[in-house]
């Protein structure tokens, strides 16, 4: 479904879960990490440099460069290729280039200041809650 303005909502596929397993990891990584707003487009078709696009919105500061940390280890234990990471301490904005995934982590502000998935808004937007596992109680100690 798009929106009928100049700038289209992403159009939000329901399809069967079966997502590239890096993929479901930052989805999942990053909703345990308490990132709101979270969004992945699949950019094949709108994009020679990547495959997929995720986006998603960090509390603070902190909370992006603690959210920075997470996607690195990610990416890592899944031996993804990382082209580049670009994040100004102040910018309210972290990129990852990863090859076949970009990450892009904003504050609030700058999510609306750029709004990314309405500049691609012929993409595919793919159901991130199929690719989260809903866990309690995080850091909490097991066999309590």
């Amino acid at each position: 479904m798009t929106d009928s303005s100049d700038n289209p909502v992403p159009e939000i596929s329901t399809a069967p879960a079966n997502f590239p397993p890096l993929i479901a990891a930052l989805v999942q990584g990053l909703d345990d990490r308490k990132t709101e707003d979270i969004r992945v487009l699949a950019m094949g078709e709108q994009s020679s440099i990547t495959d997929f696009m995720i986006l998603g919105t960090g509390l603070a500061g902190p909370h992006l460069r603690a959210l920075r940390v997470t996607l690195e280890k990610i990416l890592d234990a899944h031996n993804a290729p990382i082209a580049g990471v670009d994040f100004g301490e102040d910018s309210g904005w972290i990129v990852f280039d990863a090859y076949q995934v970009m990450i892009h982590m904003f504050l609030p502000e700058q999510r609306g200041i750029y709004q990314l998935e309405k500049l691609w808004g012929d993409a595919v937007e793919l159901d991130v809650s199929k690719m989260i596992v809903k866990r309690e109680n995080l850091g909490a100690p097991i066999n309590q």
